[in-house]
């Protein structure tokens, strides 16, 4: 999977560089995330500018990849979702627990407060909920 990477000083900014996401990526784009959690600088924001479409498990994979950052006290949030993809994570339930924004800088903005309450409450912060709770 072609992907621009941006690493800004807080978080990296990914950015996949291709219109559609097949499943055969499922495991490259995971293994890809979670390398980023091994990093001093553990956020992510995931740019899905260019994405218009994604195969089922590969949303089903961002959404596990998203509750793993969340679990080891790190921000993923996603921004720049197309109509099509963003009604297809609607569909599947999603949406109601990721972080999405419509723009790169709200997502720029969810991450830095996140870290701010991750600094001021430490592990109780909020947004560490885990799924289903």
């Amino acid at each position: 999977m072609k992907v621009k990477i941006d690493t800004k000083e807080k978080f990296h900014v990914i950015t996949p560089l291709e219109a559609y996401i097949p499943a055969n990526l499922t495991e490259n784009m995971r293994n890809m995330m979670h390398g980023f959690l091994e990093k001093e600088c553990k956020n992510v924001v995931f740019n899905a500018e260019n994405v218009e479409k994604m195969d089922d498990i590969v949303a089903d994979c961002i959404a596990a990849v998203q509750q793993v950052f969340y679990d080891q006290n790190a921000s993923f949030v996603i921004c720049c979702l197309r109509p099509a993809l963003e009604n297809m994570l609607e569909d599947k339930g999603y949406l109601e627990f990721m972080n999405v924004t419509p723009s790169q800088s709200e997502a720029w903005d969810i991450v830095q407060m996140e870290e701010i309450e991750r600094e001021i409450f430490g592990e109780d912060a909020p947004g560490d909920e885990t799924l289903g709770q």
